[in-house]
């Protein structure tokens, strides 16, 4: 027979727009256990029921996180969910760890599950570093001896020996994710569930936290990961989920996957003509937007194409509701499984941009593109660094459109693009 870990069957999950979840009273709800007893014992009380409950729902907006999702992992599987923004990935990975119930259908566990879906997941402010390691272990059904046995790896692999009695409201969002992924990993849960906060560290901390998760994998414990990055999936995960609107589009082996993914996610554009990005999926607070877009090699003989050690430019055309002083501006380039390969963006030189209310043009070029020939996607950021929010983005495009690389006949091979580079660029604004 086979082994299951996970078993999902006809999950959904409904949420009403705008409306807030009160909690009840003790004396609510024994009055509404006794008063669902009444109805149950007369069929006036059942039609009444159902009448009410239909036109409660009549009168308020329903979206459907999630529906009729149906799946299963076996133990010692490692699966990644992918799915664009609003596609159910999180609200998927919150019913599986008894966050959040569903609607319809039902999701089953086997096994002690560590989840690790928002920075400081579980975690008490007032608590020290080394109370909530002991705080989080208590509740995964660890004995205390078990947690002391890996107190000393969690603190090591978090990085943050010199404050693990500091309470951890004192902590940078980047010591909850080091501390908050390490237990979550270490205290031996049978399935580990992340979600894609790993994009919070920096970049050698996700390698790290990637090559824990494969020794977790090794082990023979099952790991579901969600993330955006294509690579990682790819790397980590021999099979994977799509979701799209909330429902279960496809699943199967990783590659497959990806490849119907990122076909329909991006699209493929011309050079030297305004590309209308208002209307893409983004996150961010919107305060300042991107709404246009144009590129160009400032190379007639390539019919203006992108080649490799050319130059690019990028003419971006941003709303803002307000003047104001943006100290992050980026253009991005990525693979086509989503690894970072060039980042021009103002906050690695130090430059400010200044944005009038309005319409504002910036003019932004990369001197010498190396890149393979080869299709690459274009992301979009738009920030304020120095703000103290949570999420300080204005706008954020993870997938803009995409572009072609060409080759000319007479360059030399350029670099191979299977790490970061950082190209010389600058910045200019438009009047």
């Amino acid at each position: 027979m086979r082994n299951i870990a996970i078993r999902v069957e006809e999950l959904g999950k409904v949420y009403r727009i705008g409306q807030r979840q009160r909690y009840k009273t003790l004396k609510e709800t024994l009055v509404h256990a006794m008063a669902g007893t009444f109805r149950r014992l007369t069929s006036i009380g059942r039609l009444s029921s159902l009448a009410s409950y239909q036109h409660h729902n009549s009168t308020k907006e329903r979206i459907w996180a999630l529906k009729g999702v149906t799946f299963e992992i076996e133990h010692g599987e490692v699966v990644g969910v992918i799915g664009r923004n609003g596609a159910g990935k999180s609200t998927l990975l919150k019913i599986l760890s008894r966050i959040t119930k569903p609607t319809t259908g039902y999701a089953k566990t086997r096994g002690r599950v560590g989840s690790l879906l928002e920075v400081g997941t579980g975690f008490h402010p007032e608590l020290t570093g080394r109370e909530n390691i002991y705080l989080n272990g208590a509740i995964l059904g660890m004995r205390r001896g078990e947690i002391r046995r890996t107190f000393d790896e969690i603190v090591a692999f978090a990085e943050i020996e010199k404050f693990i009695d500091t309470p951890v409201k004192r902590y940078s969002s980047g010591m909850y994710m080091r501390l908050a992924f390490a237990v979550a990993a270490h205290l031996e849960p049978e399935i580990l569930i992340v979600d894609e906060v790993l994009a919070v560290g920096d970049a050698e901390f996700q390698k790290k936290c990637l090559g824990k998760m494969g020794n977790v994998a090794q082990e023979g414990r099952t790991v579901l990961f969600v993330s955006h990055n294509m690579d990682a999936i790819q790397q980590l995960c021999p099979r994977c989920i799509l979701l799209e609107k909330g429902q279960l589009i496809a699943q199967g082996d990783s590659a497959g996957i990806i490849a119907n993914y990122l076909s329909s996610y991006s699209y493929r554009t011309r050079p030297d003509g305004w590309i209308d990005v208002s209307r893409l999926e983004r996150t961010g607070t919107g305060e300042a937007r991107f709404v246009e877009v144009q590129y160009s090699s400032l190379s007639r003989a390539t019919g203006f194409r992108p080649y490799s050690n050319g130059p690019l430019e990028f003419l971006l055309n941003i709303e803002s509701d307000a003047s104001r002083s943006v100290g992050s501006l980026a253009v991005f380039l990525c693979s086509q499984l989503g690894t970072k390969l060039i980042n021009a963006d103002t906050v690695l030189v130090g430059q400010v941009i200044r944005l009038r209310k309005g319409s504002n043009k910036v003019r932004l070029r990369i001197e010498k593109l190396h890149l393979n020939p080869g299709v690459y996607r274009v992301g979009l950021w738009l920030a304020d660094p120095i703000s103290s929010r949570a999420n300080s983005a204005y706008d954020y495009i993870e997938s803009a459109f995409e572009i072609e690389v060409i080759k000319l006949k007479s360059e030399k091979p350029s670099l191979h693009p299977n790490a970061f580079v950082t190209c010389p660029f600058d910045f200019t604004e438009v009047t």
